[in-house]
């Protein structure tokens, strides 16, 4: 893998953007300014909090959680979350047990090191 300019957040928020629009997804302007990324397909809504690789996988896992349970404004159950997370972070995103994060339509994403976006099984 070559090295980049930008930050692995950038590079896990990128990848997930190309395969959101892959699966039909439409970027939008996301309603919170400090939202990552926020697309539209439909009638539903993905808000996105995505991180790169760190040394704080744990931390920033809970980070994140804590900011996507901030934008949880809508109660729109077509409204779902996602955490997005580089191949080395899924374990401590999964820290946070599947029927939680289903009963807050939160959904964990993976961006492989080749740029793959996939969901780990529940």
């Amino acid at each position: 893998m070559a090295p980049r300019d930008d930050s692995d957040e950038d590079r896990v928020t990128d990848a997930f953007r190309a395969w959101l629009l892959a699966e039909g997804w439409t970027p939008v302007e996301p309603t919170d300014r400090w939202t990552d990324l926020e697309a539209v397909r439909g009638g539903e809504r993905l808000i996105c909090e995505a991180t790169g690789r760190t040394s704080e996988k744990g931390v920033d896992a809970d980070i994140a959680y804590g900011q996507l349970l901030r934008r949880m404004t809508s109660r729109d159950a077509r409204t779902r979350y996602a955490l997005v997370v580089p191949s080395s972070s899924v374990e401590a995103a999964e820290r946070v047990p599947a029927h939680v994060r289903a009963l807050l339509r939160i959904d964990v994403y993976e961006v492989t090191d080749d740029d793959g976006v996939r969901r780990p099984p529940a």
